[in-house]
C-alpha cells in the first residue's frame, strides 16, 4: 500500500506470533492491510498489527470511519447485526473476513429480557498454532460487545472441525482469486 513513519511510540502485536511488541516513534512502516479497523504494518522485525486505537500513530493514514450503523447513527440488535459484526474481524495476514474464511463455527444468542442479551460465538483458526488467535477472538468479541442489548460477548476458540480452504464462502474464494 504504502510508507508512514510513526509518530509516536505504538503497541503492537507481531504477527503470526502473537508476542506484544513496542514500535518506536519514527519507526518506518510499510501498510499491508488496513481492513476491520486495524492496521497490518511491514516493519524491519516483520509484520505487526496495530490496534484500530492506534491507527492514528500512523503519520498520513487517515483512520476509517466505522460502518453498520442505520440512518439514526443506531445498529439495530439481531442474529444479522452480530454476523455483520464478525465481519468486520479480519485475520491480519489475509484479506478476508472471519466469516467469509470459514472460521466462525456456531453462533448463540440468548435473551435474557431486561438484563440484556449473551452471545456466544465459537470460532477455529487458519492454523492450529496461531499465536494471533487470542487476538482474534477478543477483536470479535469486543465487536460483539458493543452491539446494543449485549450484556455479556463470548468467544470460544475450537478446533473440530480442523479448518481447511474448503470452508471458505464462495465470496471468499472469489475475494482471494480461488475460483
Amino acid at each position: 500500500m504504502s510508507d508512514h513513519s510513526l509518530l509516536r511510540e505504538v503497541n503492537a502485536t507481531v504477527i503470526p506470533a502473537g508476542t506484544p511488541v513496542v514500535l518506536p516513534v519514527g519507526l518506518a512502516v510499510h501498510i499491508v492491510q488496513t481492513l476491520g479497523g486495524h492496521v497490518t504494518v511491514r516493519t524491519e522485525q516483520g509484520l505487526c498489527r496495530i490496534a484500530e486505537s492506534d491507527a492514528n500513530a500512523i503519520d498520513g493514514y487517515v483512520v476509517a470511519e466505522a460502518t453498520g450503523a442505520t440512518s439514526d447513527g443506531q445498529v439495530e440488535f439481531g442474529e444479522q447485526a452480530v454476523w455483520d459484526a464478525l465481519k468486520t474481524c479480519f485475520d491480519p495476514e489475509i484479506p478476508l473476513n472471519i466469516v467469509d474464511l470459514g472460521l466462525v463455527y456456531d453462533m448463540m444468542i440468548e435473551d435474557h429480557a431486561e438484563s440484556g442479551r449473551t452471545v456466544e460465538v465459537k470460532m477455529t483458526l487458519t492454523a492450529p498454532g496461531c499465536g494471533m488467535g487470542p487476538t482474534i477472538a477478543e477483536d470479535a468479541r469486543q465487536k460483539i460487545s458493543v452491539l446494543p442489548t449485549v450484556a455479556a460477548a463470548k468467544v470460544h476458540i475450537v478446533w473440530d472441525p480442523v479448518w481447511s480452504p474448503h470452508m471458505i464462502s464462495e465470496e471468499g474464494r472469489a475475494v482471494l482469486g480461488l475460483e
